[in-house]
């Protein structure tokens, strides 16, 4: 990835309403579980994916792969990898020392995977990473016949897996803290040996679930691998081993990154639209467009992508367990609305890249607004707005949702820029689509090329 950043980087606002068409790269989500299934299910055949993003979080899972004995190929001219097992074992290394940077999806999904296989595995990450949970997902593969334990003992990484395969029964999990220990485990268990005593794997849910979007997505995209998923009861499913395998792939767009460029047509008016995303996606973020309606936009949706038309904006009350991911992009908008918006049952998010309810009130609150925050939410209540310098948290998603306030607001900057390179290296050159494309120059980004 050729992006070099500046320690800060000083967004420049626009005169006037935006009119622009972006395009922005392919899912996260999406490219990490399809790298997940293409090295996992084995065909005659390599498996390619087409769309894939090239980040931080995308090159983290694409090294561990390589370093665990899969072939992987990468065309970055056309975002394609061609993903092959050359060995008949699940898992072709039988040890592994693995890091993961930052990447929750990769340690989750690399933790159940790597039970598949005969040896021992150690996954860990920078500083941050030892803080976020993962005790959840390890019981779960306790219960499947895996020595799955945290290095430290406090339920963190460092993660050890010594395993010998994983093997079918009923097993319980819990979701409340992150939907990916769910998926991490469904995308693993087609792969297991089944006992004489249980055919098949049923996984039973325990407690709260959050982001039932994500689960669905995982759902949706063992199916397209043909491996069948049943979902038994409520909070229950069964999964039988299977193999599973397709030739080709294509991952969409990432909602998430669309999510700035719709809300960027709410701050500023005017209109932006996404390619390549409609209603019918795999990702639930693309439903951010419905709370925009909600505050007071106009969405269009046709064969192109999605549009919004930015209107005078109201203040909403929101449920955003289910798009939690976009909750820092509302918080943005949230700062131009008539009366206060309320973001309800997110209280997971405090485990992600950082405490992301506490840092987004701390910055809200640096910009102007008064901020109250709750154990699972907050409410947003407009003031005159400042300029500021914005502290990221060496988090992708605040720098990218707050610089959308100084697409209005003189002086805002934003500190450690280069933290984008998690799921979105090109982020800062995309932004100045809106400018350019609306006969501005947005000059603050020559510096981030």
């Amino acid at each position: 990835m050729s992006h070099t950043y500046p320690a800060e980087l000083e967004i420049r606002p626009l005169a006037r309403s935006v009119s622009a068409t972006v395009t922005v790269p392919g899912s996260k989500s999406i490219t990490n579980r399809a790298l997940v299934l293409a090295a996992l299910a084995k065909g005659d055949a390599p498996c390619e994916l087409r769309g894939v993003l090239r980040s931080e979080d995308t090159e983290v899972m694409l090294g561990a792969l390589a370093q665990l004995g899969y072939s992987v190929h990468e065309d970055w001219a056309t975002n394609t990898v061609r993903v092959t097992n050359p060995t008949p074992r699940t898992i072709p290394a039988d040890r592994a020392d693995l890091f993961v940077a930052n990447s929750g999806t990769s340690m989750r999904f690399l933790a159940a995977m790597v039970s598949l296989g005969a040896g021992r595995y150690r996954l860990d990450g920078i500083p941050r990473m030892r803080e976020r949970p993962i005790e959840d997902l390890l019981s779960a593969l306790r219960a499947l016949g895996v020595n799955a334990t945290s290095e430290s003992g406090n339920g963190c990484p460092p993660v050890v897996i010594e395993a010998n395969g994983l093997r079918t029964g009923p097993v319980h999990i819990k979701v409340a803290k992150s939907s990916q220990f769910l998926s991490a485990l469904m995308m693993a268990v087609p792969f297991a040996r089944a006992s004489s005593e249980h055919p098949a794997t049923v996984v039973h849910l325990d407690g709260t679930v959050v982001s039932e979007p994500y689960i669905e997505m995982t759902v949706r995209m063992l199916e397209s691998w043909a491996i069948r998923v049943d979902r038994v009861a409520p909070n229950a499913y069964r999964i039988e081993p299977q193999r599973g395998h397709r030739e080709r792939y294509d991952i969409e767009p990432d909602a998430s990154a669309a999510s700035y460029f719709w809300a960027a047509a709410a701050v500023l008016g005017g209109s932006v639209t996404v390619r390549g995303l409609n209603r019918a996606s795999l990702q639930g973020d693309v439903r951010f467009v419905d709370v925009l309606g909600q505050m007071g936009c106009r969405i269009e949706e046709n064969d192109g992508g999605i549009t919004v038309h930015g209107g005078p904006l109201r203040g909403v009350d929101v449920d955003m367990n289910d798009i939690s991911d976009t909750v820092m992009t509302l918080g943005a908008v949230a700062l131009f609305a008539d009366g206060p918006t309320t973001v309800r049952n997110v209280a997971h998010i405090r485990h992600k890249e950082t405490d992301r309810i506490a840092a987004l009130a701390i910055e809200l609150r640096k910009l102007g607004a008064e901020v109250e925050e709750r154990e699972d939410g907050l409410t947003i209540t407009p003031r005159p707005l400042k300029g500021c310098a914005i502290d990221t948290y060496n988090d992708h998603r605040m720098a990218m949702s707050l610089a959308l306030v100084g697409l209005k607001v003189p002086g805002v900057v934003i500190r450690n820029p280069g933290c984008v390179a998690k799921t979105y290296p090109g982020f800062w050159e995309d932004l100045e689509v809106l400018a350019t494309a609306s006969g501005h120059y947005y000059g603050s980004t020559q510096d981030a090329h």
